[in-house]
């Protein structure tokens, strides 16, 4: 069964209001989190939003599940989708990531995997040095068996997403496999400052669809 953890953690500091609530499509379109359910439900028969306030969330037709890391970023968010996921394994999406592509999700889902995870390298950027952990953690596929690596950390008070891959057995997706599926790399691109609200309203076509 495929399936998807979408994490909604709401605080958006950086952004200085609830990202999950924007509404890029106009006044009257879906709020983002609403739309990222709405695109991921086409591809995934199992659907969790891990979110602090599922009670501000009763129109949204999937499994809301409570963070029970709270304060302890997208690596808890994961753990808390692990723990209840049906299925063995799972994209891991953010919420904040408007133009997500669904070939990428299908293409992802359709791959083998016999580690723990799946995870997206980034496109170099000219003039920037390698890092070791250039991917793309939060559109990723993780399997159930990362959950004792993953809760290790938590209890280490290691948050960071790349402490938890490195204890993990990662296949690394290079751009020349995604680009296939999104020449343009859109899907990677997350909402954490107003800048980069602007830059995603630039690039959504005036007549694609808000839900699919």
């Amino acid at each position: 069964m495929s399936a998807a953890i979408i994490l909604a953690g709401g605080r958006s500091a950086r952004m200085g209001q609830d990202k999950r609530r924007l509404r890029l499509w106009g006044a009257h379109g879906p709020t983002l989190l609403a739309h990222t359910v709405a695109l991921v439900a086409t591809v995934c028969a199992e659907v969790i939003v891990v979110l602090p306030d599922p009670e501000e969330w009763p129109d949204l037709p999937v499994r809301l599940v409570p963070d029970v890391y709270p304060g302890a970023g997208p690596l808890g968010g994961l753990a808390s989708g692990l723990a209840a996921l049906v299925a063995d394994r799972a994209l891991l999406l953010a919420c904040d990531m408007p133009l997500i592509q669904p070939d990428l999700l299908r293409a992802m889902l359709a791959l083998p995997l016999d580690g723990d995870a799946l995870v997206p390298q980034r496109l170099a950027v000219q003039g920037e040095p390698p890092h070791a952990q250039d991917g793309e953690p939060l559109l990723a596929v993780y399997r159930k068996t990362c959950l004792p690596a993953i809760t290790a950390c938590l209890a280490a008070d290691e948050r960071r997403m790349g402490a938890a891959l490195g204890r993990l057995a990662v296949r690394s997706l290079p751009p020349a496999w995604w680009i296939r599926f999104d020449a343009d790399g859109r899907s990677f691109l997350n909402l954490n400052r107003p800048e980069d609200l602007a830059r995603a309203a630039q690039m959504i076509d005036a007549t694609q669809p808000a839900t699919f």
